[in-house]
């Protein structure tokens, strides 16, 4: 299903106040963009965070709070779609157990989650020569699946 066509059932059968949305899916590589968007459909993922700096690069607001995504598959198809719950920001050494347990990923803690983030921001970082620290700025991001298909 296209992220047209999902958005359109959406408002077909809920009081949409809102009627804009962004779609994404989640980076890295396809396989992974796959597997966290079945976590979300699932349940098993409700959070995510991303790195503070490339919003500022990309003068970008922060996602706001009630604000509706499509998220995609690697293909490009539509998956669900989720209502943002809750956005802050934090150091990346100061993200809590809550919050990578959140995320639904490896084993659940925030030591496997600081190791592939580590990975993910370093990579994501440096297409904008920037270096990966532990103090930087990520921004948490928790979220809520109000349509799936």
């Amino acid at each position: 299903m296209t992220e047209k066509e999902m958005w359109n059932l959406y408002i077909e059968n809920k009081p949409v106040k809102n009627k804009t949305y962004e779609a994404w899916c989640f980076g890295g590589n396809a396989e992974m963009a796959n597997e966290l968007a079945k976590f979300v459909v699932n349940g098993i993922k409700t959070a995510t965070a991303s790195t503070y700096q490339l919003y500022e690069i990309e003068n970008s607001p922060l996602p706001p709070i009630g604000g509706l995504n499509i998220i995609l598959d690697s293909d490009n198809n539509a998956v669900c779609i989720t209502e943002t719950t809750k956005v802050y920001t934090c150091q990346f050494d100061q993200v809590s157990d809550s919050h990578a347990a959140k995320e639904g990923e490896g084993d659940l803690t925030l030591e496997y989650w600081r190791k592939v983030h580590t990975d993910f921001f370093t990579k994501e970082l440096k297409a904008y020569t920037l270096d990966f620290n532990d103090n930087m700025l990520v921004v948490c991001e928790e979220f809520k699946v109000v349509w799936k298909e």
